[in-house]
Protein backbone atom coordinates (compact mmCIF):
# COMPACT_ATOMS: atom_id res chain seq x y z
CA UNK A 1 0.00 0.00 0.00
CA UNK A 2 1.48 3.39 -0.63
CA UNK A 3 0.99 6.30 0.89
CA UNK A 4 1.21 8.58 -1.97
CA UNK A 5 -1.40 10.84 -2.69
CA UNK A 6 -2.25 12.56 -6.21
CA UNK A 7 -1.69 16.53 -6.41
CA UNK A 8 -2.81 19.11 -8.80
CA UNK A 9 -0.64 22.45 -9.43
CA UNK A 10 -0.60 25.40 -11.59
CA UNK A 11 2.39 27.67 -12.24
CA UNK A 12 1.77 31.63 -11.55
CA UNK A 13 2.77 33.35 -14.12
CA UNK A 14 3.73 36.95 -14.09
CA UNK A 15 2.93 38.68 -17.53
CA UNK A 16 3.17 42.36 -17.01
CA UNK A 17 2.63 42.92 -20.87
CA UNK A 18 -0.30 41.01 -21.69
CA UNK A 19 -0.18 41.55 -25.54
CA UNK A 20 3.47 40.64 -25.81
CA UNK A 21 2.39 37.41 -23.92
CA UNK A 22 6.05 37.52 -22.31
CA UNK A 23 6.01 36.15 -18.47
CA UNK A 24 7.61 35.10 -15.78
CA UNK A 25 7.13 32.43 -13.29
CA UNK A 26 6.50 33.78 -9.49
CA UNK A 27 4.68 30.73 -7.92
CA UNK A 28 2.99 27.61 -7.97
CA UNK A 29 -0.42 26.50 -6.55
CA UNK A 30 -0.74 22.74 -4.96
CA UNK A 31 -4.22 21.23 -4.74
CA UNK A 32 -3.78 17.58 -2.61
CA UNK A 33 -7.48 16.65 -2.67
CA UNK A 34 -7.50 13.32 -0.36
CA UNK A 35 -5.25 15.23 2.04
CA UNK A 36 -6.99 18.43 2.16
CA UNK A 37 -4.23 20.96 0.92
CA UNK A 38 -4.13 23.69 -1.05
CA UNK A 39 -1.62 26.19 -0.78
CA UNK A 40 0.32 28.80 -2.88
CA UNK A 41 4.18 29.96 -2.63
CA UNK A 42 6.33 32.07 -4.64
CA UNK A 43 8.12 35.25 -4.55
CA UNK A 44 8.40 38.04 -7.42
CA UNK A 45 11.32 38.18 -9.01
CA UNK A 46 11.34 42.06 -9.89
CA UNK A 47 14.42 42.46 -11.54
CA UNK A 48 12.68 39.41 -14.30
CA UNK A 49 9.95 41.21 -14.27
CA UNK A 50 10.83 44.45 -15.31
CA UNK A 51 13.44 43.46 -18.01
CA UNK A 52 10.05 42.86 -19.49
CA UNK A 53 8.41 45.84 -18.49
CA UNK A 54 10.25 48.39 -16.85
CA UNK A 55 7.44 50.09 -15.72
CA UNK A 56 5.79 47.32 -13.95
CA UNK A 57 3.47 47.84 -11.08
CA UNK A 58 5.65 45.35 -8.57
CA UNK A 59 3.35 46.11 -5.70
CA UNK A 60 0.46 45.19 -7.49
CA UNK A 61 1.97 41.93 -8.59
CA UNK A 62 2.92 41.14 -4.90
CA UNK A 63 -0.87 42.30 -3.63
CA UNK A 64 -2.50 39.66 -6.47
CA UNK A 65 0.27 36.55 -5.57
CA UNK A 66 -0.98 37.23 -1.75
CA UNK A 67 -4.54 37.34 -2.84
CA UNK A 68 -3.80 33.74 -4.35
CA UNK A 69 -2.53 32.36 -1.11
CA UNK A 70 -5.58 34.22 0.78
CA UNK A 71 -8.13 32.50 -1.97
CA UNK A 72 -6.09 29.05 -1.24
CA UNK A 73 -6.81 29.62 2.41
CA UNK A 74 -10.42 30.08 1.80
CA UNK A 75 -10.13 34.22 3.46
CA UNK A 76 -12.65 36.31 2.86
CA UNK A 77 -11.66 40.21 0.90
CA UNK A 78 -12.66 42.52 -1.91
CA UNK A 79 -12.61 40.52 -4.56
CA UNK A 80 -12.08 37.20 -4.10
CA UNK A 81 -14.84 34.03 -4.68
CA UNK A 82 -16.73 32.92 -1.54
CA UNK A 83 -16.11 29.35 -2.49
CA UNK A 84 -16.52 26.57 0.06
CA UNK A 85 -14.07 23.77 -0.54
CA UNK A 86 -10.23 23.70 -1.83
CA UNK A 87 -11.44 21.80 -4.86
CA UNK A 88 -13.18 24.47 -5.59
CA UNK A 89 -10.92 27.35 -5.13
CA UNK A 90 -7.87 25.44 -6.85
CA UNK A 91 -10.83 25.73 -9.99
CA UNK A 92 -11.12 29.40 -9.62
CA UNK A 93 -7.38 29.95 -9.31
CA UNK A 94 -6.65 27.30 -12.41
CA UNK A 95 -9.27 28.90 -14.92
CA UNK A 96 -7.15 31.24 -17.63
CA UNK A 97 -8.05 34.95 -17.22
CA UNK A 98 -6.49 37.76 -19.35
CA UNK A 99 -4.51 39.81 -16.23
CA UNK A 100 -1.21 40.24 -15.13
CA UNK A 101 -1.23 37.62 -13.06
CA UNK A 102 -2.19 34.00 -15.00
CA UNK A 103 -1.81 30.93 -13.94
CA UNK A 104 0.03 28.22 -16.33
CA UNK A 105 -2.00 24.70 -17.51
CA UNK A 106 -2.87 22.47 -14.71
CA UNK A 107 -0.41 19.65 -14.86
CA UNK A 108 -0.21 16.49 -11.68
CA UNK A 109 1.70 14.01 -9.47
CA UNK A 110 2.31 12.14 -7.07
CA UNK A 111 3.43 13.25 -3.19
CA UNK A 112 3.33 11.83 0.73
CA UNK A 113 4.14 15.37 1.32
CA UNK A 114 1.94 18.51 -0.36
CA UNK A 115 3.76 21.03 1.80
CA UNK A 116 7.42 19.52 0.67
CA UNK A 117 6.55 18.95 -3.18
CA UNK A 118 4.97 22.59 -2.92
CA UNK A 119 8.25 24.12 -1.87
CA UNK A 120 10.17 21.64 -4.69
CA UNK A 121 7.76 22.63 -7.30
CA UNK A 122 8.63 26.43 -6.40
CA UNK A 123 12.68 26.11 -6.03
CA UNK A 124 12.14 24.17 -9.51
CA UNK A 125 9.51 27.19 -11.50
CA UNK A 126 10.22 30.07 -9.32
CA UNK A 127 13.58 29.61 -7.96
Amino acid sequence: MSDRLPYQYVVLRCVPRVDREEFVNIGVVLHCEAAGFLDAAGHVREGAVRALAPDADIDGVRVALDGIRAVCHGEAGPGRPDLPTPGRRFGWIAAPRSTVLQPGPVHSGMTSDPAATLAELVGCYVG
